[in-house]
């Protein structure tokens, strides 16, 4: 058979790899400073674009959609090229999936850092972002499933098959996640609200670690472990069950991030269910990374690739085991809202994605330059030093997790609290903070260590932009040739089947839990003594989220005895209705604040976010001076923002959007004649009104500054329910 000639577009896969290695750098840099944020809070002090509340959310996108995302595609482009013997269906469209994609971390490392942000983990990009995500995003699957089309080889691999499911499942997760109305081009609100707000989040924010550093990472390991090893993937009817059941499973086990929240019990004992039952395709797909190995283990101890690759491997596996055993509700009530929490997610992060990601780098690089590695001394030091800050950085945190965990719960023989200070518990865990940072030291130091190495490979080799390949056209094949072809052959030469059936497989576990959120009301229950927010707490509320504050404080008070007895009453679903977007959060590295509305006065807020360790010694909260500038807050957009609620179901009448600006005005007043009854507050007002005139400058009264209005949500929070604290 005549065989065809073409080229393999290597380039859009150097591209790819060099913007990985940029972002892991970047990523994890931030991760780093945003660890040491932890041992000296005033790090930044006075930066508001440098502080924790912002950081962090940069750090988890980058290291997220930036060193993955860009070492996904590095990689699949890579594979589906070879494996499917052709070119990438339109070179186009992989340039622009490229461009695409840096133009969008670009504006993520310039807003998130600026505050606009829409607080929901893992997509706090602002909707402009989101629609761009999802114009790049249905780019690369068009150019995926365009090449599956032209290929030269008619069953398409199992790589090729989790490629597909992550290109379905992440569509269909950003969209309905990300379903928001606008109120400007940097601001919106989530449709969605409270209770049904959390479910469809955790629905997202579960599989998109399941369907972007997991499902793509497993394509990856079908691929490279074998071509590395040079063996034939273990099983091939182990990678069927494997894929199935996975991308089944996985979808329907978001709500175990709920536990005993006021998400409905169903949908809890739902997501139980379903994540105890994830252990065994994730076992099962580390068990065909792991035995592919066979009989190569001598290879490993010389290979610094196959190092990277069975840690990776590994690490996948202990991270899967400990999910499953984390949606147990008698586990989960220890961890959740610790640094256990922090550990488990670092494991994926650090070992499964990251050492999969360095492995790739270190084999693909000399082939791109027709060279061998510069130094494989330097990456077994890599090796070494990123096991060892693994290492460093998880240990410490499941014991932080356990000792937070242990000290919250603790009664004394009269009942009350042992530790009734929670500042107590962050004192207690602070040498565990002090190791996560070396740790994560150790771990940047081996990223560098491959910049170098890899800096040191490009420059001895030569680049090989195309590399030319011929195989032959894929001929028809005859009914006589089908006879006794089983059901997933059929289906492995059909990618338009496939697709559809892989997204009736990912589809079903959200319309079956999400949809009976939305249209049964007797999910959430009704309390009729809530109200919407007043205009200036509206407006305070979106402080709250633009400084992160969710980052290290939960608004979920669960319904047990030591959370009732620290924060007072258990918090009901009836209360979130006009949270949009919901604000639970998933650590408490300080208090939860459901309840905290007239637990202190206007002037201890005030003096603690200038000052956090006067009101709080010991205290790891960063200050937010810049909330007390000498600059009016802005409030033209406050009626829009209430006309948007409004279309969302928050029941504002057209004279409180009218009065929006008067009502703010007297209930900011308010609060500065609070303020007023503290004398130093007094003295130190009066010696700014001073200094303001001696520059010349204009003053603003307090009532008109952000802290304000930050006092005035705080103060809410908590009281429509009438509980005595």
């Amino acid at each position: 058979m005549e065989k065809e000639q073409f080229y393999y577009d290597n380039k859009i896969v150097r591209n790819f790899l060099y913007a990985t290695i940029l972002f892991g750098v970047v990523g994890m840099l931030v991760g780093l400073l945003v660890a040491f944020l932890y041992l000296f809070p005033q790090l930044t002090d006075g930066i508001p674009w440098l502080s924790y509340g912002r950081l962090r959310p940069l750090h988890t996108n980058a290291v997220i959609f930036a060193f993955v995302g860009n070492g996904v595609f590095a990689g699949a482009y890579y594979s589906m090229q070879r494996l499917l013997k052709a070119r990438m269906y339109s070179d186009f469209l992989s340039k622009l999936n490229f461009w695409g994609w840096q133009l969008i971390i670009l504006g993520a490392a310039i807003t998130l850092p600026l505050g606009f942000t829409s607080s929901k983990e893992y997509a706090e990009l602002e909707w402009p972002f989101d629609i761009a995500i999802a114009i790049i995003w249905v780019a690369f699957g068009i150019n995926m499933i365009g090449t599956i089309i032209k290929r030269r080889e008619r069953h398409i691999y199992v790589a090729i098959w989790f490629y597909i499911a992550t290109f379905v499942a992440i569509a269909l997760l950003h969209i309905f996640n990300n379903l928001e109305i606008p109120v400007s081009y940097l601001k919106s609100y989530s449709v969605y609200a409270g209770v049904q707000d959390a479910l469809v989040q955790w629905w997202y924010g579960h599989n998109a670690v399941a369907f972007f550093l997991t499902t793509p990472i497993l394509g990856l390991m079908y691929y490279f472990v074998p071509k590395v090893a040079n063996r034939p993937v273990y099983s091939y009817r182990l990678s069927i069950i494997h894929f199935w059941s996975l991308i089944f499973i996985y979808i329907w086990a978001g709500p175990h991030h709920l536990l005993y929240s006021t998400l409905p019990d169903w949908a809890q004992n739902l997501g139980v269910v379903f994540s105890i039952m994830l252990i065994a395709p994730s076992w099962g797909g580390m068990i065909n990374g792991l035995l592919t190995l066979r009989g190569v283990w001598d290879k490993v101890r010389e290979e610094p690739v196959l190092k990277f690759f069975v840690v990776a491997i590994t690490g996948y596996g202990m991270s899967t085991f400990e999910g499953p055993m984390l949606s147990l509700k008698n586990v989960n009530a220890i961890a959740h809202f610790t640094d256990w929490i922090v550990a488990h997610v670092h494991v994926g992060t650090l070992a499964w994605n990251g050492f999969m990601m360095f492995g790739m780098i270190y084999w693909l690089i000399p082939r791109l330059t027709k060279t061998t590695i510069y130094s494989k001394g330097l990456a077994n030091f890599h090796f070494w030093i990123g096991t060892l800050g693994v290492i460093l950085y998880t240990l410490p945190l499941y014991v932080a997790g356990f000792t937070q965990a242990s000290m919250w719960k603790q009664f004394k023989p009269d009942g009350t609290l042992q530790y009734g200070n929670f500042l107590e518990t962050v004192t207690q865990i602070m040498p565990m903070y002090w190791m996560r940072a070396i740790g994560g030291t150790l771990y940047f130091i081996g990223i560098l260590v491959l910049v170098y190495n890899i800096v040191k490979t490009v420059k001895q080799g030569s680049p090989v932009e195309n590399e030319l390949a011929e195989f032959p056209a894929l001929p028809k094949i005859s009914s006589n040739q089908l006879k006794g072809e089983k059901w997933h052959a059929w289906l492995e030469r059909k990618p338009v089947q496939f697709t559809l059936l892989t997204t009736l497989a990912v589809a079903i576990g959200g319309v079956i839990q999400i949809v009976p959120m939305l249209v049964v009301k007797s999910n959430i229950t009704t309390i009729p003594s809530v109200k919407p927010y007043s205009p200036l707490e509206l407006q305070g509320r979106d402080l709250y989220i633009r400084e992160g504050c969710n980052n290290c404080h939960s608004q979920m008070i669960r319904p047990f005895r030591s959370e009732v007895e620290r924060y007072g009453d258990y918090s009901k679903s009836g209360e979130y209705v006009y949270d949009h977007p919901f604000l639970w959060g998933s650590k408490r590295t300080g208090p939860d604040l459901h309840r905290v509305g007239g637990k202190y006065n206007d002037n201890w807020h005030f003096n603690h976010m200038w000052d956090p360790r006067s009101t709080s010694p010991g205290s790891i909260m960063p200050p937010y001076k810049w909330m007390y500038a000498n600059k009016a807050m802005d409030n033209s957009l406050i009626e829009k923002k209430m006309q948007v609620m409004v279309q969302l179901g928050v029941p504002y009448s057209e004279a409180e959007i009218t009065n929006a600006r008067k009502n703010m005005d007297i209930q900011a007043s308010n609060i500065e004649k609070n303020l007023n009854n503290d004398p130093d507050f007094v003295k130190s007002y009066e010696e700014s009104k001073k200094k303001a005139a001696a520059k010349g400058e204009a003053f603003v009264a307090m009532k008109d500054r952000e802290i304000v209005a930050l006092i005035a949500y705080m103060q809410r929070l908590g009281t429509d329910t009438k509980v005595k604290k």
